[in-house]
């Protein structure tokens, strides 16, 4: 990710950190980021693409990054996980993270990373493009 505006994110989502998501030096392991991605990215789709079905439409993570930045300590005021989409292919699209806290009226910016999607028929077992309508919302949702 190049230099990152918290500004392009249209969509937050407050994280619920738990006293077993720290390691033993006691801020959040770096394994959790990844499923805070995953929570986030499950309401993100909802908001928007408002006609997504879990139960219908399916993709794949085919990639994950995660850049740590300032640790996340579990007294962090309003942790929340921002969430965009920063670029649509044939097959795939890319959502962007970053997982802010407040100190004040400072935001601190703990993490960034992204997630490679691929749509995925669950039916045929395979690759397909990506639609049409997930397409447009995702464009409409966040600007592109």
């Amino acid at each position: 990710m190049s230099k990152l505006d918290l500004q392009k994110f249209n969509f937050s989502y407050p994280i619920q950190m738990r006293w077993n998501d720290l390691d033993a030096l006691g801020h959040v392991n770096n394994a959790l980021y990844v499923s805070y991605f995953e929570i986030a990215r499950g309401g993100f789709m909802q908001r928007a693409v408002p006609e997504w079905d879990w139960t219908k439409h399916m993709f794949l993570i085919a990639n994950v990054n995660v850049d740590f930045k300032k640790e996340l300590l579990l007294t962090a005021i309003k942790p929340q996980m921002l969430v965009r989409t920063s670029k649509i292919g044939g097959k795939s699209f890319v959502l962007e993270y970053a997982m802010t806290s407040q100190k004040g009226d400072e935001t601190i910016l703990h993490a960034t990373g992204s997630t490679t999607q691929i749509m995925f028929d669950t039916k045929a077992r395979t690759t397909i493009e990506v639609p049409d309508w997930v397409r447009k919302s995702l464009e409409s949702f966040d600007g592109l």
